[in-house]
């Protein structure tokens, strides 16, 4: 078992803010930081990843894009998406990359199982899947040892901006989300229990609740 753990519930904010104080927070921690999970969402944005292709945003329209710092091509973020923003110290938690994508999926995956939905993961092609349509997105950098950026999950949202993108840089991949499975739709209740599930996976024992910051 390891530390405690700060979880943040941020609220709808701007993409660029949230990943500049992400940047910020992982430049200046040192071993003695506790280990933080962000919950937000975002107003409509297309990111791409550090090794992104422009090519897979077919159309972009009047939403923004943005090249960031994470892994992966171009996801399309917006209300009705929950995010969840890991901001962790894996040289003391003592994974690498693949031991933190696979609690994130399956904790995604025990999340959907709550609400009668069978998930999986996919080897090739991080992220979660539900009869081949992809529900949640993975990106990650590792700096210093330190994650940061995360999950996105699709709870109950406008799907139309992923048909003028090869998602994931997929082309023809499929995109759903929970409100395709379910009417049981309340975003600070699946929110809670994805979080608690993560925490959980990662053997944190005492999370520590923060609002609003």
């Amino acid at each position: 078992m390891t530390a405690n753990i700060i979880i943040r519930h941020l609220g709808k904010q701007q993409y660029a803010d949230v990943w500049k104080r992400m940047q910020d927070f992982t430049r200046q921690r040192d071993t003695d930081t506790t280990d933080e999970i962000w919950v937000t969402e975002h107003p409509p944005v297309y990111t791409l990843g550090l090794n992104g292709k422009r090519e897979h945003v077919l159309e972009a329209g009047d939403i923004p894009i943005l090249q960031v710092d994470r892994g992966g091509q171009v996801t399309y973020h917006g209300p009705g998406q929950l995010i969840v923003y890991t901001l962790l110290d894996l040289t003391r938690l003592g994974i690498g990359v693949r031991g933190l994508v696979t609690p994130i999926e399956q904790a995604v995956v025990a999340t959907l199982a709550r609400y009668g939905i069978r998930a999986t993961g996919r080897a090739d092609a991080p992220g979660v899947y539900i009869n081949g349509s992809k529900i949640a997105a993975l990106g990650l950098r590792i700096r210093r040892g330190c994650s940061y950026h995360g999950l996105s999950l699709n709870i109950d949202m406008d799907l139309s901006p992923f048909q003028d993108i090869n998602p994931c840089g997929y082309k023809g991949m499929k995109v759903c989300q929970l409100s395709d499975f379910t009417d049981k739709i309340n975003l600070p209740d699946i929110s809670e229990q994805l979080v608690s599930q993560l925490v959980s996976n990662l053997g944190y024992t005492m999370p520590k609740f923060n609002h609003g910051t």
